[in-house]
């Protein structure tokens, strides 16, 4: 085991599809680290402001990384390390749960009672599917 310390409140985490980086969702500073896991050591903060975010996601094919810091959705640019968009309408949020192609993204909004649908190539919430405190999210397959 390596213990690799990042920023205050770390929580939501994910491994980049290629698994050459681990990006950690600061909470307490509202900054995302970016830990190279071959040196085992982090090589970047990103100050995004997000802070509370707990959840942190790869979309399928590694280009963004969705964080939600309870206020919004934030997508970032995984090469550029930038924020591309903030989605206000998709706030109170938790999990984060990809569909398998690549095409959307489900966000559990607990304050809202909703479980909101992105879409992945326009960054645009599409829908909702309401619920009862959504917080952390899973695909299943019916057999």
């Amino acid at each position: 085991m390596t213990v690799i310390p990042v920023g205050h409140g770390s929580e939501g985490f994910d491994v980049s599809p290629d698994g050459k980086e681990v990006w950690v969702a600061n909470a307490q500073d509202g900054t995302v680290s970016v830990i190279d896991v071959a040196a085992k050591q982090v090589v970047a903060t990103l100050a995004v402001n997000v802070p509370g975010a707990n959840r942190l996601k790869f979309t399928p094919d590694g280009k963004h990384v969705l964080v939600t810091p309870g206020s919004a959705l934030v997508v970032l640019d995984a090469a550029t390390r930038k924020e591309v968009k903030r989605l206000a309408s998709v706030h109170g949020s938790g999990g984060i749960e990809m569909q398998p192609d690549g095409a959307r993204a489900y966000v559990a909004c607990g304050q809202d009672g909703k479980v909101a649908v992105i879409d992945l190539k326009t960054l645009e919430a599409v829908g909702s599917v309401s619920v009862s405190g959504p917080d952390g999210l899973a695909w299943a397959v019916r057999p």
